[in-house]
């Protein structure tokens, strides 16, 4: 069975943006529930966690169709890894620096102090999640960063390696069926964060990958079959997946159908395609990965805010929740414009 991309799908689908710009807004509403207790989205900002299953879906789809196309060519391993490292390491590092260096503001210790308590072999390699560590809350989200990390680590060989698509497709089936498995043991040394309890949303994203340029079904056909399992997801995680192991599992399914009909209805006229394609869900896309890796670093930076405004009540709260977003945002746009993508463009070499 070979493998190639649809001549339907082109090479950028811009709806991706803005289903990334919606996952990056609600985890960042989801730090800001307590402030919105008695407002009318306060028990939809419960659910604003969700957001990181979205982008699990999002990365798991995206980065296994580049390596599906990668995968005869030449330097495989070296152009992987090194454009990998171009979009993940400048903000990271940078972020580590800024929170550690004025270690007063976001640690709440000397810097001195800060640095010596820091795991920084964890934060190396990229395992800070598999371990009972306490991280400082403004690096807190590196958690997901080092799961797609170390998926892709080993993901990536196999692609390489695993010639037949149904040899890739048994290992993603048995990371979907494992992972909610791992989440029922509730084994001590299986933190909140542990990799092994969050893969299916990876998985269900490179799925879709595989199927796409490996079956012979039309884009009417996929679309169908998005428009099918979103509804299908998001129902299964309110009854009944909800407070169960399989919660996260559902929520894959929906976000898995929510791309899958974003990506067979791209270019197509229609209000909703054009939300995603442009505006501000698109730009917040954009922008998604410093907003996401700096939101909480503004959050505390800017807490004379938030003890200003305490006396107001609801008013107050809900000032406090337009300013971090306002101010997180101006920050990440200003990181993307003036560094990440200056940085991206050395992509070119790889």
């Amino acid at each position: 069975m070979p493998i190639q991309r649809p001549t339907w799908l082109p090479n950028y689908i811009p709806e991706l943006q803005g289903l990334r710009g919606l996952a990056v807004l609600a985890v960042i509403v989801y730090h800001c529930h307590p402030r919105l207790e008695g407002t009318w989205i306060h028990y939809a900002s419960l659910w604003g966690w969700a957001g990181v299953n979205l982008f699990f879906v999002l990365s798991g789809f995206l980065i296994t169709s580049i390596l599906l196309e990668a995968r005869e060519k030449p330097r495989y391993f070296r152009n992987f890894y090194a454009r990998r490292a171009l979009r993940i390491w400048p903000v990271y590092v940078l972020v580590l620096a800024a929170v550690y260096l004025q270690a007063p503001w976001f640690v709440g210790g000397p810097v001195l102090a800060a640095v010596k308590a820091a795991p920084w072999l964890a934060y190396i390699f990229f395992v800070q999640n598999l371990f009972h560590l306490a991280l400082p809350p403004a690096i807190g989200p590196t958690w997901s960063l080092a799961i797609e990390e170390q998926y892709y680590f080993l993901w990536a060989p196999l692609v390489r390696f695993l010639r037949r698509p149904w040899m890739l497709a048994a290992v993603l089936s048995a990371a979907l069926v494992g992972s909610p498995l791992m989440r029922m043991t509730h084994l001590a040394w299986i933190t909140p964060t542990h990799t092994l309890t969050h893969l299916d949303g990876i998985a269900w994203g490179s799925l879709l990958a595989l199927g796409l340029y490996t079956l012979p079904l039309s884009r009417r056909v996929w679309l169908w079959m998005g428009l099918s399992a979103l509804p299908l997801g998001i129902l299964a995680a309110a009854t009944v997946a909800g407070g169960t192991a399989f919660l996260d599992s559902a929520l894959a399914v929906g976000f898995a159908g929510a791309l899958l009909a974003a990506i067979a209805s791209t270019g197509a006229r229609n209000p909703l395609s054009a939300v995603l394609r442009r505006g501000p869900l698109a730009f917040y896309g954009r922008i998604s990965y410093g907003l996401y890796m700096t939101h909480i670093m503004v959050f505390i930076f800017f807490g004379w805010f938030d003890l200003a405004m305490d006396r107001y009540g609801t008013a107050g709260n809900l000032a406090v929740v337009a300013f971090r977003l306002g101010a997180s945002t101006v920050l990440a746009t200003a990181l993307w414009y003036g560094f990440e993508s200056q940085i991206l463009k050395l992509k070119r070499y790889f």
